[in-house]
């Protein structure tokens, strides 16, 4: 498995007129070598660009400024050419004046960020694609491996850990060890809930909370579980047990979930 790499904070400069593109540091850099060459043609090579290329470049900067950047000069004892205008140099040197500061914020910006690589994983997890309605992220806390199945506590912060039992070859593929961050993932459907926070069930996974919203279905009802930290833990129960249970906005809960009703996943 290949070591994760630092993330860095990066981007370039762009500007637009009329929301068209007018100048970005390759522009600006054919303004640059136009100057240098006096010839679009030995500018266009200089940067890899085509003649054509570099022509529509500069017409369009031409067509959106407010004054011409490039002009052609013509005959004469040196044969014509193309050479910048003095508004053209002026600006390049504001272009370069902004491109400056815009490195500098970019760069106050990775320094202000605190844990960078922390917050990319956190936006991987976001962008996971998955059916289960409840994702939490957390830290390997402990870990028991058997002759075939493993024992994985999760540790989701505000007291909360989940426990998965899992099998030592998913352990091993998914790189887990102590510390070891990972996202649990667990169905609406598995989750079972009771009023009655002292039930004995052999359910390995108990989470107290407060019933913040109930909506009922024809067949089945969706109940919210507020859990400790402000995470939302879903469960889908059926409307008869629903109007059994009584279970209303407010109203304290236990979820239950079994340890092998847990799927882990990592960002890795």
């Amino acid at each position: 498995m290949s070591e994760t790499q630092t993330l860095e904070i990066a981007g370039r400069l762009w500007l637009n007129r009329e929301g068209c593109g007018y100048l970005g540091a390759g522009r600006i850099e054919l303004l640059e070598r136009i100057d240098d060459c006096g010839s679009i043609t030995q500018a266009a090579k200089r940067i890899g660009m085509s003649y054509k290329t570099a022509w529509d470049a500069v017409e369009a900067m031409n067509n959106l400024a407010d004054q011409p950047l490039v002009v052609r000069a013509t005959g004469g004892k040196g044969g014509g050419g193309t050479c910048l205008t003095d508004y053209g140099k002026q600006v390049i040197t504001g272009y370069r004046v902004m491109e400056t500061e815009h490195q500098r914020f970019l760069t106050r910006m990775a320094d202000n960020v605190k844990n960078f690589d922390q917050i990319n994983n956190l936006l991987r997890a976001f962008c996971m694609k998955t059916s289960a309605r409840n994702q939490f992220r957390g830290q390997v806390s402990d870990l028991k491996k058997g002759e075939v199945n493993s024992e994985v506590k999760i540790d989701l912060g505000e007291g909360l850990t989940i426990a998965a039992i899992v099998t030592n070859e998913a352990v091993a593929e998914l790189g887990l060890t102590l510390g070891k961050e990972a996202v649990v993932l667990i169905k609406s459907s598995f989750v079972l809930l009771s009023p009655d926070e002292n039930l004995r069930i052999s359910a390995r996974n108990r989470l107290y909370g407060i019933v913040r919203e109930t909506i009922p279905g024809a067949v089945n009802s969706e109940v919210k579980l507020e859990l400790p930290g402000g995470r939302i833990l879903t469960a889908i129960i059926t409307k008869e047990s629903l109007n059994e249970l009584g279970f209303a906005p407010g109203q304290r809960a236990c979820a239950l979930i079994k340890a092998s009703h847990v799927i882990l996943a990592v960002n890795d």
